[in-house]
């Protein structure tokens, strides 16, 4: 049960009750009425603007609109208190008997409270990481990887059907330089001096073992080869096992990918994918035959002064046009992404999510632009941005790597603090801002460590349990008998706090979703993390609080009821993140 929603229909009922509104119900739109927590919960537990956007349709003031909606609302049982606040805006205070509901409604549902149908099943592609595959994941990719997963994880416990998609980059010259390198190690472990690494090429010695095996597999076959027989065969075996490390690296952090989409399938027939896509703008009236003036700054690779074949994005809201084939008849590395998004647009899917770092905002009009000509403004697209992250060690910055030589990776964080630390912390913060990651702060067992304190939350809720089993061996902790313990059970007001924010959760998913921000999931956990441990704190200083009470069985089974709500909550949102809700914790 989402309460807010609930409350926002009871409001729009309330609203269309008056005179007013019917003599003017042609000219109300009630989408922008919410029922959201007041900013200070001393106001009340539910705070709508219904009489603040709708006082100017019907025509009246807000203040006297609202005393008449809350004279509708306060027919409503399950409201203690309805009272007006500033301008119009209505507060309202719900009884005891409705947070009991709500708590019997939750402990029934379990780890499946909040899970929402607002996607309707409408099919959603979440393409995230996407880093080229010519070395290990580093820590820059790794945000880009936790904030595209948890997202999509978000989006199908809102009830939509996501497809997780990671675009391998295999064509161009990035692999070759990779092939390269690859053939240098080869050299390498049939020892041969191959000196200092030359500038160009991919110096890590990730490469290592790969030569080797090109070495133990070919002999010294390739070296008699000329350099066109011998690049396809390294080239091949380069991507190949640089994406078994890349999968091996997200699987340390929880993310599996559905679809792994190859750049080069685009590129096979002669390019005949990007053809097609060429050939369907150039019918829909976005390409022509140009030059392009000389940008500003640094010339980018596809540019020529030459006349070339280019997409006039300008038309559909790019800043400049761009070139789709050089005038050698080469395409550029642009063609590629139009032919792709073609593919995921034939694929049907309602909404296409990129997940890209902050060094490709340049990108963000140009795909936008695409996906207006594509698909002729039918296809919704989004591009989130995923600012840096930088990493430190008590506040002094960490910056090199003992594997890669220029930068940290992947592996060695999540070796040296833990996967859920890694999960938690990467969308604690909005995927727009910066981010420091300190090694010291996410290891430590404080209430400074959302992580640590979350999951702690979590812990205690088993410990209480484990408590009430060693009290009443013989009692029944079936949901089932939970709920129907809570029924029949009066709330304290510390509890009724507790339901209160977890009633919240199914809101905040939905919210969440939509606007594509898994930060507030994390968040939302750590606030009712934080007011579970100050109820438990309570319950030392006033012991008629506290969970498991020997003399009742009755009681202590009701309060089982709370604890339950507030673990299956956790779990449910820790599961989405993609981390652990440990049952101990030592």
């Amino acid at each position: 049960m989402n309460v807010f929603k609930d409350f926002e229909s009871r409001v729009i009922a309330a609203v269309q009750s008056l005179d007013c509104a019917r003599e003017n119900a042609g000219e109300i739109d009630f989408s922008r009425v919410t029922v959201e927590p007041p900013r200070d919960a001393a106001h009340g537990d539910l705070a709508t603007n219904a009489a603040m956007v709708l006082s100017k349709p019907l025509k009246t003031n807000p203040r006297a609109l609202a005393e008449r909606i809350a004279e509708e609302l306060r027919k409503q049982d399950d409201l203690a208190e309805v009272s007006i606040a500033g301008p119009g805006f209505i507060n309202m205070r719900l009884a005891s008997g409705a947070w009991r509901r709500m708590l019997v409604d939750i402990v029934r549902k379990g780890a499946e409270f909040g899970r929402s149908d607002l996607g309707a099943g409408k099919a959603v592609n979440v393409e995230y990481v996407s880093a080229n595959p010519t070395g290990p994941m580093h820590v820059g990719h790794c945000r880009g990887a936790v904030v595209g997963d948890t997202l999509a994880n978000l989006l199908a416990f809102a009830g939509f059907s996501v497809t997780k998609e990671y675009y391998v980059n295999d064509a161009g010259s990035q692999i070759d330089v990779l092939a390269r390198s690859v053939f240098l190690r080869y050299r390498e472990a049939l020892g041969a001096s191959i000196g200092e690494i030359p500038a160009g090429l991919y110096p890590g010695d990730y490469l290592v073992p790969l030569g080797q095996a090109l070495a133990e597999e070919f002999d010294d076959r390739l070296v008699e080869m000329p350099e066109d027989e011998w690049m396809p065969i390294v080239r091949d075996r380069s991507i190949d096992a640089m994406m078994a490390m890349i999968r091996a690296d997200l699987e340390l952090i929880n993310v599996k990918h559905d679809v792994f989409f190859s750049e080069r399938s685009l590129h096979a027939g002669d390019g005949g994918a990007i053809r097609q896509a060429i050939n369907d703008l150039t019918f829909k009236g976005h390409v022509y035959k140009g030059t392009l003036p000389p940008p500003k700054g640094q010339k980018p690779e596809d540019w020529e002064d030459r006349e070339q074949t280019l997409f006039r994005s300008t038309a559909v809201g790019d800043d400049i046009d761009r070139p789709l084939m050089k005038s050698d008849g080469a395409f550029t590395y642009f063609a590629a992404d139009v032919a792709y998004f073609g593919d995921k647009f034939r694929r049907a899917f309602d909404e296409m999510i990129y997940v890209l770092g902050a060094d490709h905002g340049g990108y963000v009009k140009r795909l936008e632009a695409v996906a207006r000509a594509v698909s002729g403004g039918e296809a919704k697209l989004t591009v989130l941005l995923c600012q840096l992250v930088k990493l430190f060690r008590d506040g002094e910055p960490v910056r090199m790597s003992k594997r890669s030589g220029d930068f940290v990776t992947l592996r060695e964080v999540v070796e040296e603090v833990g996967r859920d630390p890694v999960r938690f912390m990467m969308i604690y913060r909005k995927s727009t801002e910066p981010l420091d990651f300190d090694f010291a702060r996410v290891t430590e067992q404080s209430k400074d460590n959302p992580v640590f304190y979350v999951q702690y939350a979590h812990a205690r809720c088993h410990s209480v349990f484990r408590q009430a089993k060693a009290a009443f061996p013989d009692l029944d902790t079936d949901p089932a008998r939970l709920a129907a313990a809570v029924e029949s059970a009066d709330l304290h007001e510390s509890e009724a706090a507790v339901v209160a924010k977890l009633s919240e959760y199914p809101r905040v998913v939905e919210a969440a979703a939509l606007a594509h921000e898994p930060h507030r999931l994390a968040f939302y956990l750590y606030d009712l993390a934080s007011i579970f441990h100050v109820h438990w704190n309570r319950g030392k200083e006033m012991p008629q609080l506290r969970f498991v009470n020997d003399e009742d069985g009755d009681l202590t089974l009701a309060r089982l009821g709370l604890v339950h709500a507030v673990a299956s909550v956790l779990r449910s949102g820790l599961t989405i993140i993609g981390a652990e809700a440990p049952a101990e914790m030592r």
